[in-house]
Protein backbone atom coordinates (compact mmCIF):
# COMPACT_ATOMS: atom_id res chain seq x y z
CA UNK A 1 0.00 0.00 0.00
CA UNK A 2 3.10 2.46 0.93
CA UNK A 3 4.81 1.54 -2.56
CA UNK A 4 1.53 2.51 -4.34
CA UNK A 5 1.07 5.75 -2.50
CA UNK A 6 4.61 6.77 -3.10
CA UNK A 7 4.58 5.69 -6.66
CA UNK A 8 0.80 7.78 -7.07
CA UNK A 9 2.46 11.29 -5.33
CA UNK A 10 5.86 11.12 -7.07
CA UNK A 11 3.89 10.62 -10.62
CA UNK A 12 1.27 13.69 -9.26
CA UNK A 13 4.27 15.94 -7.98
CA UNK A 14 6.12 16.20 -10.99
CA UNK A 15 3.49 16.07 -13.44
CA UNK A 16 2.24 19.17 -11.37
CA UNK A 17 5.81 20.74 -10.80
CA UNK A 18 6.52 20.73 -14.21
CA UNK A 19 3.23 22.47 -15.12
CA UNK A 20 3.21 25.06 -12.99
CA UNK A 21 6.61 25.52 -14.19
CA UNK A 22 5.69 26.06 -18.29
CA UNK A 23 3.23 28.32 -16.78
CA UNK A 24 5.58 30.09 -15.13
CA UNK A 25 8.14 30.76 -17.96
CA UNK A 26 5.48 31.06 -20.76
CA UNK A 27 4.83 34.74 -18.45
CA UNK A 28 8.85 35.42 -17.53
CA UNK A 29 10.64 33.88 -20.73
CA UNK A 30 14.31 33.58 -18.41
CA UNK A 31 17.20 30.93 -18.40
CA UNK A 32 16.72 29.89 -14.93
CA UNK A 33 12.94 29.61 -15.28
CA UNK A 34 13.26 26.97 -18.35
CA UNK A 35 11.25 23.56 -17.39
CA UNK A 36 14.65 21.66 -18.41
CA UNK A 37 16.17 23.66 -15.56
CA UNK A 38 13.74 24.03 -12.58
CA UNK A 39 11.44 21.53 -12.85
CA UNK A 40 14.49 19.06 -11.59
CA UNK A 41 16.23 22.18 -9.65
CA UNK A 42 12.76 22.16 -7.40
CA UNK A 43 11.80 18.14 -7.36
CA UNK A 44 15.47 17.65 -6.25
CA UNK A 45 15.04 20.04 -2.97
CA UNK A 46 11.26 18.48 -2.65
CA UNK A 47 13.49 15.04 -2.29
CA UNK A 48 15.63 16.32 -0.01
CA UNK A 49 12.82 17.93 2.24
CA UNK A 50 10.98 14.96 2.36
CA UNK A 51 13.93 12.50 2.78
CA UNK A 52 12.75 10.33 -0.47
CA UNK A 53 15.91 8.62 -1.88
CA UNK A 54 16.51 9.20 -5.20
CA UNK A 55 16.58 5.66 -6.07
CA UNK A 56 12.76 5.13 -4.73
CA UNK A 57 11.57 8.36 -6.96
CA UNK A 58 13.12 6.83 -10.42
CA UNK A 59 12.06 3.27 -9.21
CA UNK A 60 8.80 5.13 -9.24
CA UNK A 61 8.66 7.40 -11.84
CA UNK A 62 11.20 5.40 -14.57
CA UNK A 63 8.32 5.33 -17.29
CA UNK A 64 8.45 8.78 -17.96
CA UNK A 65 12.12 8.36 -18.42
CA UNK A 66 10.70 5.71 -20.77
CA UNK A 67 8.39 7.88 -22.53
CA UNK A 68 11.74 10.10 -23.94
CA UNK A 69 12.29 7.62 -27.05
CA UNK A 70 8.96 8.12 -28.08
CA UNK A 71 8.97 11.56 -27.96
CA UNK A 72 12.26 11.66 -29.82
CA UNK A 73 11.00 9.80 -32.32
CA UNK A 74 8.36 12.59 -33.04
CA UNK A 75 10.80 14.35 -34.08
CA UNK A 76 10.99 12.45 -37.82
CA UNK A 77 7.48 13.53 -38.69
CA UNK A 78 8.64 17.12 -39.56
CA UNK A 79 11.46 15.55 -41.02
CA UNK A 80 9.57 13.24 -43.24
CA UNK A 81 7.89 16.58 -44.70
CA UNK A 82 10.33 18.26 -45.53
CA UNK A 83 12.47 16.08 -47.24
CA UNK A 84 13.08 18.13 -50.24
CA UNK A 85 15.74 20.07 -47.86
CA UNK A 86 17.30 17.13 -46.48
CA UNK A 87 17.95 15.79 -50.26
CA UNK A 88 19.23 19.66 -51.49
CA UNK A 89 21.69 19.07 -48.20
CA UNK A 90 22.23 15.11 -47.43
CA UNK A 91 26.21 15.36 -47.87
CA UNK A 92 27.06 18.30 -46.32
CA UNK A 93 24.69 17.24 -43.26
CA UNK A 94 25.96 13.77 -43.28
CA UNK A 95 29.41 14.98 -42.81
CA UNK A 96 28.75 17.16 -40.17
CA UNK A 97 26.95 14.67 -38.40
CA UNK A 98 29.95 12.61 -38.05
CA UNK A 99 32.84 15.61 -37.71
CA UNK A 100 30.39 16.75 -34.70
CA UNK A 101 30.12 13.63 -33.36
CA UNK A 102 33.65 12.69 -32.98
CA UNK A 103 34.59 15.93 -31.96
CA UNK A 104 32.17 16.03 -29.14
CA UNK A 105 33.70 12.67 -28.32
CA UNK A 106 37.39 13.42 -28.28
CA UNK A 107 36.31 17.03 -26.52
CA UNK A 108 34.96 15.45 -24.04
CA UNK A 109 37.11 12.87 -22.92
CA UNK A 110 40.80 15.06 -23.42
CA UNK A 111 39.06 17.26 -21.46
CA UNK A 112 38.18 15.60 -18.52
CA UNK A 113 41.42 13.58 -18.81
CA UNK A 114 43.88 16.94 -18.48
CA UNK A 115 41.49 17.57 -15.68
CA UNK A 116 42.14 14.32 -13.96
CA UNK A 117 38.70 13.86 -13.88
CA UNK A 118 37.31 10.06 -12.23
CA UNK A 119 37.28 7.25 -15.38
CA UNK A 120 33.49 7.14 -14.37
CA UNK A 121 33.01 10.78 -15.56
CA UNK A 122 35.10 10.08 -18.64
CA UNK A 123 33.05 7.77 -19.88
CA UNK A 124 29.93 9.28 -19.05
CA UNK A 125 31.09 12.43 -20.72
CA UNK A 126 32.18 10.89 -23.71
CA UNK A 127 27.51 10.79 -25.23
CA UNK A 128 26.87 13.61 -23.53
CA UNK A 129 26.10 15.39 -26.65
CA UNK A 130 22.98 13.22 -28.07
CA UNK A 131 19.89 13.20 -26.55
CA UNK A 132 19.06 11.08 -23.78
CA UNK A 133 17.36 7.83 -25.24
CA UNK A 134 20.91 7.65 -27.40
CA UNK A 135 23.09 8.51 -24.65
CA UNK A 136 21.71 5.36 -22.01
CA UNK A 137 21.97 3.43 -24.67
CA UNK A 138 25.67 4.31 -25.66
CA UNK A 139 26.71 4.94 -22.07
CA UNK A 140 26.52 1.00 -21.62
CA UNK A 141 29.42 0.17 -23.80
CA UNK A 142 31.42 3.03 -23.42
CA UNK A 143 30.74 2.45 -19.47
CA UNK A 144 29.25 5.27 -18.23
CA UNK A 145 26.66 5.71 -15.59
CA UNK A 146 23.63 6.54 -16.68
CA UNK A 147 22.57 8.66 -13.73
CA UNK A 148 25.49 10.89 -15.16
CA UNK A 149 25.03 10.44 -18.32
CA UNK A 150 21.70 12.04 -18.33
CA UNK A 151 22.78 14.61 -16.07
CA UNK A 152 25.54 15.53 -18.67
CA UNK A 153 23.20 15.26 -21.14
CA UNK A 154 20.64 17.86 -19.59
CA UNK A 155 23.83 20.03 -18.59
CA UNK A 156 24.85 20.25 -22.22
CA UNK A 157 21.75 20.84 -23.98
CA UNK A 158 20.67 23.62 -21.74
CA UNK A 159 24.24 25.31 -21.89
CA UNK A 160 23.91 25.01 -25.73
CA UNK A 161 20.55 26.55 -26.51
CA UNK A 162 21.31 29.24 -23.57
CA UNK A 163 24.73 30.20 -26.12
CA UNK A 164 23.92 28.78 -29.29
CA UNK A 165 22.12 32.35 -30.21
CA UNK A 166 25.00 34.36 -29.31
CA UNK A 167 27.87 31.93 -30.91
CA UNK A 168 26.00 32.03 -33.97
CA UNK A 169 26.20 35.98 -34.01
CA UNK A 170 29.99 35.92 -33.03
CA UNK A 171 30.98 33.58 -35.58
CA UNK A 172 28.55 34.88 -38.31
CA UNK A 173 26.50 31.92 -39.12
CA UNK A 174 23.50 33.41 -41.06
CA UNK A 175 21.84 30.47 -42.55
CA UNK A 176 19.16 28.31 -41.25
CA UNK A 177 20.17 25.01 -42.20
CA UNK A 178 23.73 25.55 -40.47
CA UNK A 179 21.79 26.93 -37.02
CA UNK A 180 19.70 24.20 -37.31
CA UNK A 181 22.11 21.41 -37.76
CA UNK A 182 24.80 23.05 -35.07
CA UNK A 183 21.90 22.85 -31.98
CA UNK A 184 20.71 19.38 -33.46
CA UNK A 185 24.24 18.61 -33.08
CA UNK A 186 25.60 20.14 -29.71
CA UNK A 187 22.41 20.63 -27.40
CA UNK A 188 20.58 17.89 -28.92
CA UNK A 189 16.27 18.21 -27.84
CA UNK A 190 16.58 21.41 -25.57
CA UNK A 191 18.49 23.12 -28.95
CA UNK A 192 16.24 21.78 -31.08
CA UNK A 193 12.87 22.69 -29.78
CA UNK A 194 15.00 26.44 -29.57
CA UNK A 195 15.74 25.71 -33.04
CA UNK A 196 12.04 25.93 -33.99
CA UNK A 197 11.30 28.82 -32.20
CA UNK A 198 13.72 30.35 -35.12
CA UNK A 199 12.04 28.62 -37.51
CA UNK A 200 10.29 25.58 -39.59
CA UNK A 201 14.05 25.30 -41.46
CA UNK A 202 15.79 25.18 -38.51
CA UNK A 203 13.89 23.29 -36.26
CA UNK A 204 13.50 20.48 -39.20
CA UNK A 205 17.30 19.69 -39.97
CA UNK A 206 18.30 20.09 -36.25
CA UNK A 207 15.44 17.27 -35.85
CA UNK A 208 17.16 15.06 -38.38
CA UNK A 209 20.96 15.85 -37.04
CA UNK A 210 19.84 15.27 -33.72
CA UNK A 211 18.63 11.59 -34.24
CA UNK A 212 21.34 10.96 -36.86
CA UNK A 213 24.03 12.18 -34.25
CA UNK A 214 22.10 9.26 -31.63
CA UNK A 215 22.37 6.62 -33.94
CA UNK A 216 26.00 7.19 -35.22
CA UNK A 217 26.91 7.72 -31.22
CA UNK A 218 25.17 4.42 -30.35
CA UNK A 219 26.79 2.48 -33.53
CA UNK A 220 30.04 3.73 -32.88
CA UNK A 221 30.12 3.27 -28.95
CA UNK A 222 31.58 0.01 -28.22
CA UNK A 223 34.62 1.54 -31.02
CA UNK A 224 35.32 4.84 -28.91
CA UNK A 225 35.26 2.81 -25.48
CA UNK A 226 37.51 0.60 -27.45
CA UNK A 227 40.13 3.06 -28.70
CA UNK A 228 39.67 5.63 -25.53
CA UNK A 229 40.35 3.25 -23.25
CA UNK A 230 41.67 0.10 -23.97
CA UNK A 231 44.51 1.34 -26.82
Amino acid sequence: MRDAILSLLCLVVTLLVYFLNKRLYRRWRTLLLMPLVATPVLLVGLLLITHVSWQDYIAESHWLLWLLGPATLAFAVPVYENMAIIRRHWLSLSAGVLTATLVAVCSSVWLARLLSLPDTIQRSLAVRSVTTPFALAAAKPVGGQPDLVALFVVITGVFGMAVGDLLFLRIAIRQGVAKGAGFGAASHGAGTARAYQLGEQEGVVSSLVMMLSGVVTVVLAPLIGHLMWTT
